[in-house]
């Protein structure tokens, strides 16, 4: 098979010299085709856009869908007025083909059979130039005979969009043998500074996620059909392991069609693939909502269980297994495009080896012929599966890669950056290091909420969750090599703790900051009160009084304000200057690292205030108490370690109060907290 990623696993990192595209058709305007226009209509406002289809009634029902994606936006506040505008200018319904000449990008979104498609691309490639992109939405066939008539097939490839496309951030790209690079690189790069979160794959049917969740369908609709349990049972044991279970997803993508196809032509691969008989009979299955409550007898959801983890982890290590997709890939998609609670290999760790061999053993006896792993369980599990690491001339660029929750960190992300630190820290051929986050949006958006409902009302629990969650910042404080930030979108909370032990920030024009803890009943434990007065405000008057106000009342600073109190060195334009900007600083702060000074800071007075407030959200005062405490002590402190210890205990005490809880929970009910004291 061919390699994968050409050069840099990051796909910002190049910026290609192809332009963004400035009009782009999507033949087949049902099913997914509007989902699809309405996606690049959204990120590309000023594009323009074609709709084809043989069906003038599919070309009105697009339209109307479109314009009800627009007024739902408005109506949430997600759209200005003046973006709508745009949104539904320069739009296009029509049965004529020629309507797409001069199109950058066309996406074929018709039927899933060989024979149309290639049709449809016929006639596509009658009517654009050579320099067209064009891309096959389709869900299971193989490149490689969808464009086998193409008389340019360097130019296509499949793109594979899952629902609902235009917010869904999973993306399949193919990569065949006679695809160009340059092709591939560029939809890599494209769909990632569109927002998506793409993954290459191999050509093979199914490719990764389409075979894994067409099977996971498969093996429930087998279940079913053998009265093992009902649809609604399936689905609430399938709740365990993903956000909406298999029936549930099936009736609201009208998708009985779907597996029949796929799994019919997996069964090259072997009859074990043949889909269930009861999609032949069934329209839409009988099941309730995602979250709705209902008992599961303990014997039924055992067998339902092991079979959907057979299934899975069948599934997901075959793709391994045959090099159709890269590990973390497998993993990451899963999350992101499926909406899987974790990844394959994450609930594969969690259960053990032993009970991993007992389910696979199982399944084998249950589905012979099913693909069973081929390496021994460790060969799962000996990967990152949070970052990415580049090397760019001998600069480690390790980007934070969890875009479906903002890239943020948890005690895993920073156990994994301090691998790869320690890793080539004493390597001769490494000059430094980046750390920059995934896409354009976010560097870095805190701390998962995770362990934090583990340690409320702990003072001694909560301490040390602070201590080892530094583990990371206090390595980067000692060592002999640079570690800069670059920081690409929002650095919040814990993230921006990050960035800020880093030697140096620069940042995208777009890149903000923010202390946001407090509207959590909590505080910036980990160096938010301390490192900041210490690098950036001694001897400069003014400025500890922004920092008081980010802290205390959760005021965000542009990059630009971030520039003008000395914090980021350098402001670029887009994600590639970022980078070459980063590996410039590396490379000037090499023998020359800057760090953070020792001994007492002379700070503003921090008045008290009756009702604290962020922007029109009431504080909890008991919380600013303990925040100003902590600041003034800790600037007051001869050594940073006494400052940093200062801001676990404050962190310890904190996370007692009544704030504390009524905070997290409000977070976790996504809801305002309302803070009594």
């Amino acid at each position: 098979m061919p390699e994968l990623y050409s050069k840099y696993r990051n796909p910002l990192i190049v910026k290609p010299e192809r332009p963004l595209p400035e009009k782009i058709a999507v033949v087949g305007a049902g099913g997914i085709g509007p989902d699809i226009g309405y996606f690049f209509k959204n990120v590309l406002p000023e594009a323009e856009l074609v709709f084809v289809d043989i069906i003038e009634e599919a070309l009105k029902s697009a339209s109307g869908r479109l314009e009800a994606y627009v007024q739902k936006a408005l109506a949430l506040k997600k759209m200005t007025a003046e973006k709508a505008e745009k949104v539904r200018s320069k739009i296009t319904y029509t049965t004529d083909y020629s309507e797409i000449k001069g199109a950058n990008l066309v996406i074929e979104a018709v039927t899933e059979s060989l024979e149309i498609k290639r049709k449809v691309f016929r006639q596509i490639e009658e009517v654009v130039g050579d320099e067209t992109i064009l891309g096959s939405n389709t869900s299971a066939i193989p490149a490689a005979r969808i464009f086998a008539d193409l008389g340019n097939p360097r130019r296509a490839t499949n793109v594979h969009f899952f629902a609902p496309a235009w917010r869904n951030p999973g993306l399949e790209i193919t990569v065949w043998e006679k695809v160009e690079r340059e092709i591939v690189d560029y939809l890599y790069w494209l769909f990632c500074h569109l927002g998506k979160a793409p993954i290459l794959v191999n050509d093979a049917i199914g490719y990764v996620l389409s075979r894994i969740f067409d099977n996971w369908c498969n093996d429930a609709a087998l279940l079913l059909e053998g009265k093992v349990a009902t649809a609604s049972e399936i689905d609430k044991v399938a709740e365990e392991f993903v956000v909406a279970g298999p029936f549930y997803v099936l009736n609201l993508a009208k998708g009985n069609p779907i597996i029949i196809k796929a799994n019919t032509l997996q069964m090259e691969e072997g009859e074990h693939y043949r889909p269930a008989k009861i999609f032949h009979s069934v329209e839409n299955w009988r099941t309730l909502r995602p979250g709705s409550k209902l008992e599961v007898p303990p014997e039924t959801a055992s067998i339902v269980r092991d079979r959907l983890l057979g299934v899975f982890f069948s599934q997901c290590c075959e793709a391994v297994d045959r090099g159709i997709a890269l590990i973390d890939d497998v993993n990451l998609g899963c999350q992101v495009a499926l909406a899987f609670r974790k990844g394959p290999f994450d609930f594969m760790r969690n259960l053990g080896e032993a009970e991993f061999r007992r389910i696979m053993g199982k399944y084998g006896r249950e589905r012979p012929g099913m693909p069973q792993p081929q390496h021994d369980f460790q060969y799962y599990q000996n990967f990152y599966r949070h970052i990415l690491v580049d090397d760019l001339d001998g600069v480690k660029l390790v980007t934070i890669r969890r875009p479906h929750v903002l890239n943020a960190l948890n005690d895993e992300v920073n156990r994994e950056i301090l691998e790869t630190l320690k890793r080539y820290e004493a390597d001769i051929g490494v000059k430094g290091f980046v750390i920059t986050g995934y896409g354009t949006s976010a560097f870095c958006a805190g701390a998962d909420i995770g362990r934090f409902p583990q340690v409320l009302g702990n003072a001694e629990a909560a301490v040390n969750y602070a201590r080892e969650f530094s583990k990371l910042f206090a390595h980067i404080d000692e060592m002999s090599k640079p570690v800069v930030a670059a920081v690409n979108g929002m650095a919040l909370g814990g993230g921006l703790e990050l960035a800020i032990r880093c030697h140096r920030m620069v940042a995208t024009k777009n890149a903000w900051f923010q202390f946001p803890e407090v509207t959590l009943g909590i505080l910036p434990g980990v160096g938010g009160m301390v490192v900041p007065y210490r690098k950036w405000a001694r001897g400069r008057r003014g400025l500890s009084e922004v920092y008081h106000e980010m802290v205390r009342f959760a005021r965000r600073l542009t990059a630009q304000e971030a520039y003008g109190l000395g914090m980021v060195s350098k402001i670029v334009e887009d994600y590639s200057e970022l980078v070459k900007a980063a590996v410039s600083t590396v490379e000037e702060l090499e023998g020359r690292i800057e760090r953070i000074p020792e001994g007492p800071v002379e700070i503003a007075e921090l008045k008290p205030v009756e009702v604290p407030m962020a922007g029109k959200l009431p504080l909890s005062r008991e919380v600013d108490l303990i925040v100003c405490k902590a600041i003034k002590d800790a600037a007051a402190a001869q050594t940073l370690a006494e400052a940093l210890e200062i801001g676990y205990k404050a962190f310890g005490e904190v996370a007692c109060l009544e704030a504390a809880k009524e905070g997290i929970t409000a977070f976790m009910q996504r809801r305002k907290p309302s803070f009594k004291k």
